[in-house]
């Protein structure tokens, strides 16, 4: 019997009118307001369509897998995916060999290009980073300032707590949160979903109230990293940081400006830079995570001054070390994780079931180095 059901289904994803696929599916999250499509269904296959009346061709790329599409007698193209891992997807769609953003879905960066994104539902466990009935909400503001260090203006994405613009007394504690290579300053804002993560630990009592300051790392593309190499990929934004980022936000936010009250944290290359910057400056940090770091090559003797070689000294100094991967990818993390344990450095682990390089893992981990903060 479920051999047939799944036949028929089968056929109908194959067959259906774009006004039966309506039928049995929902819109995607990620689908702008008033189109159609993208949709999404029960076995989660995402369903695509296009008006492209004079293409040859029409495909669509997604989780490193091309899809045809079929064309109407109006010039609408239609077509659906295999069913989906829960998550975030960019996606594109193809036309006549030329990949476009698709006009009908929200688009991102995060391909070292803009590209177009689809959220494929988690059941009940996702909503740590959906918003929440009766929870206070804060706000991501858009910083600008400018960089002596680059000779240029920047813009920052900051966080601030729910009552920030009420409680005009209270001062906050600050982590610098960083996203990984081909991305930039918007990507933990909105792939990422930290308002609602935060706002809902902080509601809940989980974390206490902080600002975020999400900044561009100098990373966006890869093409830097081929003519820079691995030892100056995105060390422009180290001066950055600690010479104008810092000051600018404890001038314009109420923050607690001592170490005590500073953290950093990145996924991936973001990971890297976390452990370039903290461990050069400990006297401005005191707590730091690498999500999916990309951190290599790491010797406990040699790397940081030799500070891995003086556990008592880091213990003191680092107040909570974070380090947190996905099952289904490689970055090295278990591995660094045993490194530093045998040296006798005290080291969080985190270990995402199910996901891979990719923002669900990151979201997973975020959710739990902010608890840790800060107390």
């Amino acid at each position: 019997m479920k051999k047939i059901l799944l036949c028929l289904v089968m056929m109908v994803c194959t067959y259906a009118t774009a006004q039966d696929v309506m039928s049995f599916t929902q819109l995607a999250p990620t689908t702008i307001k008033g189109n159609k499509f993208p949709r999404i269904d029960n076995q989660r296959r995402a369903y695509f369509q296009l008006e492209a009346p004079q293409a040859q061709r029409v495909q669509i790329d997604i989780s490193g897998k091309k899809y045809d599409m079929v064309r109407d007698d109006k010039g609408w193209w239609n077509g659906h995916t295999d069913p989906l891992v829960v998550g975030f997807h960019y996606y594109y769609l193809i036309v006549d060999g030329v990949p476009i953003t698709d006009p009908a879905s929200d688009i991102f960066y995060g391909t070292c290009q803009f590209a177009s994104g689809i959220e494929i539902p988690e059941g009940p466990e996702g909503d740590y980073y959906r918003p929440q009935m009766n929870t206070p909400k804060g706000q991501i503001r858009s910083f600008q300032y400018y960089s002596n260090a680059n000779q240029e203006w920047r813009r920052a994405m900051v966080y601030t707590p729910a009552g920030y613009d009420q409680n005009i007394t209270q001062r906050y504690p600050v982590l610098y949160l960083q996203h990984g290579m081909c991305e930039d300053e918007t990507g933990w804002a909105k792939q990422g979903y930290t308002q609602n993560i935060m706002d809902n630990l902080i509601s809940q009592g989980q974390a206490v109230p902080m600002i975020i300051v999400m900044d561009s790392g100098d990373i966006e593309t890869g093409y830097a990293l081929n003519e820079l190499g691995r030892d100056k990929y995105g060390n422009t934004f180290y001066d950055v940081l600690i010479k104008d980022l810092i000051p600018a936000i404890d001038s314009n936010f109420r923050t607690l400006t001592d170490r005590d009250h500073r953290a950093m944290a990145g996924l991936s290359w973001g990971g890297h830079q976390t452990f370039d910057v903290v461990l050069n400056h400990m006297d401005l940090f005191s707590y730091m995570g690498g999500f999916s770091g990309a951190i290599r090559n790491l010797d406990i003797k040699e790397s940081y001054g030799g500070i891995f070689s003086r556990p008592d000294e880091f213990n003191k100094k680092i107040h909570y070390l974070f380090l947190g991967c996905g099952t289904e990818e490689n970055m090295g993390t278990a591995a660094l994780v045993k490194k530093l344990r045998d040296a006798d450095i005290k080291v969080d682990e985190f270990i995402s079931q199910g996901t891979a390089h990719e923002w669900l893992t990151w979201r997973r981990c975020l959710k739990e180095f902010v608890p840790h903060l800060f107390k």
